[in-house]
């Protein structure tokens, strides 16, 4: 049998990793691996995770399994976190995952089974992972423009043309917030009209949230997946605890399926525990317990909140730095939109040749196709970034 196996694809990812590890050189920068680090390059343990892990120690009485579906406080603590008020409890139903991968791979398994002839429309670009599930998968899969290289924002009117295409019982999948890889985010009124559209051509939404809190606040990074929660007859959702509470290694994620109509509740929450039972029978639940602790303590929300805005503001003064710094150098302001942008990610533009020449010069390391993890970097790598650029010829 395992002489008919064949090489898969790399992962570039995984790989970029790799060459970043063998590279020698002490003053490499690694801009490619999609984990937020510190002025120290370090991934720390946040405040109220630490606190909340030491009161699980103490009072934790059992390792044994909770529910298929996982804990419902759990489930109970994420929603209020991403939908807010914007529903009730009798339409969310919601099963955790390992990570938001796992998320996103019960959702697609979803899909197949209520709509096997659904297409599923992908953001051009978006996360390579959500194309190597679904061609895994085999599912129909259609793209839809999204960023504009030229401006490096959104792609509105190719967008909302591509969109227009779809048939009724599609699935669109959107990005919640800080798009991964080019951080051009819609706005509100861009939302509006995505949901108006979505209504229009009778298309069902998947939103991708997995940095909340990480580009205008954590309501506001929220908007858009809310506005659908209230307008869309059917909404799957996928979470990720993976970023804005650094447990990455944990593996914490949840999938919900909302539905207007509260007696959907029952079948959709048994369909979503059938799916784990089929993958991997009981999710794991320490980062689950952790997020439900830290959200459901007023004084470990609190602190939390605090760093997650410290998390996002960080970002941001990178973003500015690396800004300011192009400016300087170049004389324009053609890179302000890397300001713009928000989230750990963003495209700079460069070709696979000036990337190439800015890992082999200066020891950069980023995505092929120019992403850069904005938290890769530091007060003394930004003006290291911004000579590499302008020697590469951005």
């Amino acid at each position: 049998m395992f002489e008919t196996l064949v090489p898969q694809p790399a992962d570039k990812i995984l790989q970029l990793m790799q060459m970043f590890r063998e590279d020698p050189r002490t003053s490499k920068i690694d801009l490619g691996v999609g984990v937020y680090k510190d002025a120290d390059g370090k991934t720390p343990i946040m405040r109220a995770v630490k606190e909340a892990e030491h009161r699980l120690w103490n009072q934790q009485e059992t390792k044994s399994y909770t529910a298929l579906a996982g804990d419902p406080g759990f489930r109970g603590a994420m929603t209020d976190l991403v939908l807010g008020d914007a529903v009730t409890g009798d339409q969310v139903a919601g099963a955790a995952t390992p990570g938001g991968t796992g998320a996103i791979r019960q959702g697609f398994e979803l899909i197949g089974m209520a709509s096997p002839e659904a297409t599923l429309w992908i953001s051009a670009p978006t996360w390579p992972n959500h194309l190597s599930i679904v061609k895994y998968l085999g599912m129909p899969m259609a793209e839809y423009r999204y960023f504009d290289s030229a401006t490096r924002a959104v792609d509105w009117d190719g967008m909302m043309a591509d969109l227009e295409q779809a048939k009724p019982g599609d699935v669109v999948l959107l990005h919640g917030c800080c798009h991964n890889p080019t951080g051009a985010n819609l706005n509100p009124g861009q939302w509006h009209e995505v949901a108006d559209l979505l209504l229009k051509k009778g298309l069902v939404p998947f939103v991708d949230i997995a940095y909340q809190g990480f580009g205008d606040g954590l309501e506001k990074d929220a908007y858009g997946v809310r506005h659908l929660a209230r307008t869309q007859p059917e909404l799957l959702i996928a979470a990720s605890c993976s970023k804005n509470f650094g447990i990455y290694r944990e593996r914490t994620g949840l999938l919900m399926a909302v539905a207007q109509e509260s007696g959907r509740l029952a079948l959709n929450q048994d369909t979503l525990a059938f799916l784990n039972r089929q993958n991997y029978s009981f999710p794991p639940d320490h980062g689950a317990r952790l997020v439900t602790m830290v959200l459901e303590d007023g004084a470990l929300r609190q602190d939390w909140t605090a760093e997650v805005e410290d998390i996002r503001t960080n970002i941001l003064s990178l973003r500015e730095a690396l800004t300011e710094e192009l400016r300087a150098r170049t004389g324009s302001d053609r890179f302000g939109f890397l300001a713009e942008h928000r989230g750990m990610f963003s495209r700079l533009g460069a070709t696979p040749e000036q990337v190439e020449a800015m890992r082999e010069s200066h020891g950069i390391y980023m995505v092929g196709d120019s992403r850069i993890n904005m938290a890769g970097l530091n007060a003394t790598t930004v003006p290291i970034l911004a000579d590499a650029m302008v020697a590469a010829g951005l």
